[in-house]
């Protein structure tokens, strides 16, 4: 089963969304707002893509984080991070078994469809 991962209200995740229902692909959404996010998936994700990646660090719960919250992070300071404020991990997040794509872009979003099918 293909599980996107965000927040409801995000622009980023409306297109996405919009995408994989044009598409005909069936998926389920989990809303880390509503839901919150598995430790060990953050793990995962860290581990596939590393926390630079998955930590959204562009958005404005990062950036009211005091400067103490936001030196030195490493993996386990950003799983920390994004565990207690689900803002901070970028979305989306699509698994589509095997793998999991970040952020949206209809090429990737193709690719792994693509590849999960095979």
């Amino acid at each position: 089963m293909i599980t996107m991962y965000g927040i409801k209200n995000c622009d980023t995740i409306k297109k996405a969304r919009n995408f994989l229902d044009n598409e005909r692909v069936a998926y389920s959404f989990h809303d880390y707002k509503v839901s919150g996010v598995d430790k060990g998936k953050l793990e995962e994700w860290v581990m596939e893509h590393g926390w630079e990646t998955i930590l959204n660090r562009s958005g404005t719960t990062f950036k009211a984080l005091d400067a103490g919250d936001k030196a030195h992070i490493d993996a386990d300071k950003a799983i920390l991070l994004m565990s207690a404020n689900p803002s901070m991990i970028k979305r989306p997040i699509l698994d589509v078994g095997g793998q999991t794509v970040v952020g949206f872009k209809a090429s990737a979003y193709e690719a792994a469809l693509h590849k999960a099918k095979a």
